[in-house]
Formats: C-alpha cells, sequence, structure tokens
C-alpha cells in the first residue's frame, strides 16, 4: 500500500498557494470572526452576578453550545453547577478553582470538564481579574450543596440574556445575532 502525501509532491508553489477554486457547501453558515475578543467597549459583556459578565463569541443554537469568555473582577464565589457535556476552557488572565478540586486553574491552561461533573468556580482575593475562554456544551444545570436543581443555562437563555442586555444598552437586541450559527 503506498503511502499519499497530504500535499502533492508533483504540486508546484504556484498551485499550493492557489485557493480552493469551487463554491463552499450551499448550506454551510457564514464562518466567524471575532476582533478584539476582548472588547473595547464594555457593553459587549453580559452581566450574570455582582463583577461577573460573559462575553459570547459563538452561539451555536444548531449544535446546543456555545463559547464565551467568563471574566470575574475581585473574589467570590460562583454558581455551583453541573454539566450533561463537557466543557472546555483556556485561562487568559488571572486563576481561579474549584471547591471540589485541589487544582487551580492559572494564565495558560487548558481545563477538561467530564460530563457529569458538579463544580463550584472560586475566585480567590488575591486575583484581581479572571477571564476564561469557556465552550460549553449542552447546559449548565444550577444546583444547591445537595444537586437540587435551582435553574439552569443552555445557549437559548445565553442568547436571551445577551438580547435583554444588548438591547438595554444601547447596542440593540440584534448585536448579538451575529454570534448565532
Amino acid at each position: 500500500m503506498t503511502k499519499v502525501s497530504p500535499i502533492p509532491v508533483q504540486a508546484s508553489d504556484a498551485e499550493r498557494w492557489t485557493p480552493y477554486r469551487h463554491a463552499q457547501p450551499k448550506d454551510s453558515p457564514p464562518e466567524l470572526i471575532v476582533p478584539n475578543v476582548i472588547p473595547e467597549d464594555d457593553r459587549v459583556w453580559v452581566p450574570v452576578d455582582d463583577n461577573v459578565w460573559f462575553r459570547p463569541l459563538l452561539l451555536c443554537v444548531t449544535r446546543g453550545y456555545w463559547m464565551n469568555l467568563l471574566k470575574v473582577r475581585r473574589a467570590g464565589v460562583l454558581s455551583r453547577h453541573r454539566h450533561p457535556q463537557p466543557v472546555h476552557g483556556y485561562v487568559l488572565k488571572g486563576k481561579w478553582r474549584y471547591l471540589e478540586h485541589d487544582w487551580v486553574a492559572t494564565e495558560g491552561a487548558y481545563v477538561y470538564e467530564a460530563p457529569g461533573e458538579t463544580h463550584t468556580l472560586v475566585v480567590d482575593p488575591e486575583t484581581e481579574e479572571m477571564i476564561t475562554m469557556f465552550q460549553v456544551n449542552g447546559a449548565m444545570i444550577y444546583v444547591d450543596p445537595d444537586g437540587k436543581c435551582l435553574g439552569y443555562d443552555d445557549v437559548f437563555t445565553r442568547l436571551d440574556k445577551c438580547r435583554a442586555h444588548y438591547a438595554s444598552n444601547g447596542l440593540g437586541a440584534e448585536y448579538a445575532d451575529q454570534f448565532v450559527r
């Protein structure tokens, strides 16, 4: 069996630098580029709680997940929650931890949260500001210390929160639509 190179060996340099010549699939949604992921306009940050905001990057209503930045200023305990699907995080600034674990997610760290995990996010007093990018699949189910359901967030409730916030701050509810796929 012969091994196939991903780039044909016989391709000329000009051919390697030639873009694809055909149309993209007609039902494929447009790509999404978010310039200034950490926005200059603070109105883009959607409040969640005192000193806690999220900034949408992608609200994927067709697949049931969202990408966002979570920002926390000053110390505090955030919502205890459970995820029925995996969550991925990347710490851009500061640090945080979960009450239920002995590790600390520091700047530059990647965090994988397994489905079924329940945890309570904490930002300790020595951290002035924390910003983490999260991909949340499915939902966040808010629970009390014994696991009793107190509420939830999914891509649709997040989209509703964005639209309401942007409608109230002058950006307009439709500002959120750019993040929907």
